[in-house]
């Protein structure tokens, strides 16, 4: 008969949060994410084809501000997953597997990520174009 007193296998809740497990999951979630904000460019594409009057209401969306919360979303998806990939690339390089190293670098690709959204948005505003 089998033994069923064996610990069970641990639980989220077991582990402490760290950074490279946050860049773990963030960088499969901005993929997904990535993946269907697709959708709303293919969406402009089709807009645009459509005549002027579809792109009307497809301008008129993306310029509300749930529009704006959403493409302000999926471009920070983007200089993550960006970042993030870099990171791995390096790390593919046989490059930043000391633990000092690998926290750095995981806090770098969020920073940067942060700080490249923030500068394209900014430059975006002050254009008047996201209106």
């Amino acid at each position: 008969m089998a033994d069923t007193r064996r610990p069970l296998s641990p639980h989220l809740s077991v582990y402490k949060w760290q950074v490279q497990m946050v860049t773990s999951i963030l960088h499969r979630a901005t993929g997904i994410a990535l993946s269907v904000g697709l959708l709303l460019i293919a969406w402009g594409l089709l807009a645009l084809a459509g005549g002027e009057e579809r792109f009307g209401h497809f301008t008129a969306f993306v310029g509300s501000p749930v529009g704006i919360i959403l493409l302000i979303g999926w471009s920070w998806a983007l200089f993550y997953h960006l970042c993030n990939g870099i990171r791995h690339l390096v790390q593919d390089g046989g490059y930043g597997y000391e633990i000092v190293q690998f926290v750095r670098s995981s806090w770098a690709s969020i920073i940067v990520s942060l700080l490249l959204t923030a500068a394209v948005w900014a430059y975006v505003l002050t254009l008047g174009a996201a209106a």
